[in-house]
């Protein structure tokens, strides 16, 4: 059956056959169940061509179980009919179960001549191991359209991942328009030319780059999302990573030590030494923005980042050591603290959570903090052991967007090889973790930085097959690394890769990049 990720437990029912589904098909849908119905109905419809009507009692049924976890579901296939039920979450991750056991062909746009879409007689029953099970899209480097982003929310759904985080801001452009300060999409969003390739690399593309989300663009991406039970994390990146914002609003940067009126938005990559001024007018300045920010977004977590932000023009700034010592603190790294402490605050009474990168260890961690640990295990080890929220994303493990393998037909990427099976074997809870602060692991992350993505299909090659490998990893409770099966899961995806073709997804082939996807050298300047 070659499902993925792997559930919890699968048997045959009785008897054997498939039910086939045919122009006489019908899909019964109980209160709760209504979105995946509408769901189930477009995707199948548009495979078989069958209108999939409504009908009580119907041979797909869908209906939610009150003893059910909200993410657990139970699928039977009978020569009865197709029986879905769970949790309000699990009985739509069961009817993504159900369209992989029909095939490839029901991932189709339209149906194929003589094709027929069977399930096979079995019960599945399974249930997530994290709750958080996220990819980052950064939209910042590199923009992606919102049809780009709709089509990931999908890909995600396929592959029952419930968190897209959605790093909406940096050095090189501001994505969300926030209408309080609308120069922050007007001049913060484009950039003159951007660099190609890794971050010591002399080449540019002397394109002008650029591009922003409207808060309908938003809206419209938070509700698709909704609908396919992911909740939509926005970053907004404070103190550090905001050399846009400055090159829009000048008066957001250390003004007393640098002329930031000749601030540009970043053309090159690498951490910006222009950082937030730490002024309550900065502070208002982003309470605006997150006030905006918190009525498009209204899933619980709010992503502040709080990483790489170099200390070097507070040290120079006598404005800023003025604040470090009229604030009693000891150094620079309190300072940021103060940043993050102050916008938990913010969030916590609004009935948010702040999440933030393991750099918001330095100085103090803010006490509702959720730390996302990305430079190892230790910062999340540090913040569990403290009481503290974790999702493990490492970037030795999951950082989608280093290169898949060593050689010179790899295209370029910033960071080393990152195989496939080193991604399936990638353990979120680290053995140093016990009884309580094991439990504070809450999920575990992708992360696509998009420096060398600068479009779909370069986003597509980096993500896929990887994610698949994560995506088992985050809901499957899967044995130890050492104990895990490779040749098996690989056996699997080979029958997925299909699903994926059928997609239109260009991810890289399990022996290597495509002629069309190998490095093709340097040739813009």
């Amino acid at each position: 059956m070659d499902l993925v990720p792997a559930p919890s437990d699968t048997s045959a029912a009785p008897g054997t056959g498939a039910f086939t589904i045919g122009a006489t098909t019908t899909v019964e849908a109980a209160p709760g169940t209504e979105s995946t119905a509408r769901w189930l109905r477009t995707v199948l419809g548009a495979a078989t061509g069958f209108a999939l009507p409504p009908a009580t009692p119907g041979d797909i049924r869908l209906a939610l179980d009150p003893a059910a976890a909200p993410e657990a579901y139970r699928l039977d296939a009978d020569a009865t009919g197709i029986r879905i039920t769970g949790g309000p979450a699990g009985v739509f991750w069961g009817a993504q179960t159900l369209r992989q056991l029909l095939g490839p062909e029901a991932y189709r746009r339209a149906p194929l001549a003589g094709t027929k879409l069977r399930a096979p007689h079995l019960t599945v029953t399974d249930a997530p191991r994290f709750g958080w099970r996220g990819v980052l899209l950064d939209v910042a480097r590199h923009f992606l359209p919102k049809d780009g982003v709709l089509r990931y929310v999908d890909l995600l759904a396929a592959h029952k991942l419930n968190v897209l985080h959605l790093h909406l801001t940096d050095d090189q452009g501001w994505r969300v328009e926030i209408k309080s300060h609308p120069r922050l999409t007007e001049d913060g969003a484009w950039r003159a030319r951007t660099q190609f390739g890794p971050h010591d690399s002399p080449y540019f593309d002397e394109r002008r780059h650029g591009g922003y989300y409207t808060q309908d663009d938003l809206r419209e991406i938070v509700a698709y999302a909704a609908e396919r039970h992911i909740t939509v994390v926005p970053e907004i990146d404070l103190p550090g990573h905001n050399e846009a914002a400055i090159a829009a609003y000048p008066e957001l940067g250390n003004t007393d030590v640098v002329d930031t009126s000749a601030i540009g938005v970043r053309t090159t990559w690498g951490v910006s030494e222009n950082v937030l001024a730490p002024t309550d007018e900065v502070l208002r300045f982003y309470e605006d923005v997150f006030d905006e920010v918190l009525e498009l977004f209204p899933g619980p977590y709010i992503h502040i980042g709080g990483d790489e932000c170099p200390k070097t023009q507070w040290r120079r700034s006598p404005a800023a050591q003025a604040r470090i010592a009229e604030l009693g603190l000891a150094d620079e790294d309190e300072l940021q603290s103060w940043f993050i402490r102050h916008f938990d605050r913010y969030l916590t009474e609004r009935g948010r959570k702040l999440v933030g990168w393991d750099e918001i260890l330095e100085g103090g961690l803010a006490e509702g903090a959720t730390v996302a640990s990305w430079r190892g295990y230790e910062g999340g080890i540090a913040a569990a052991t403290a009481g503290n929220d974790v999702v493990m994303c490492p970037k030795q493990h999951v950082y989608l967007d280093y290169r898949q393998a060593e050689g010179e037909d790899e295209p370029w990427t910033l960071g080393h090889a990152q195989t496939l099976e080193a991604v399936y074997g990638f353990e979120p809870v680290p053995p140093e973790l016990t009884g309580e602060a094991a439990g504070r692991v809450i999920g575990t992350q992708a992360n696509l930085w998009a420096e060398t993505m600068e479009d779909i299909r370069k986003i597509d090659f980096q993500a896929f097959p990887r994610l698949v490998a994560f995506a088992e990893t985050a809901w499957s409770a899967l044995p130890p690394p050492a104990e895990r099966d490779f040749a098996e899961f690989r056996a699997r995806l080979a029958g997925h890769l299909p699903r994926l073709d059928a997609l239109g997804v260009e991810y890289r082939p399990l022996d290597g990049p495509r002629p069309w996807q190998q490095r093709a050298g340097i040739h813009r300047s």
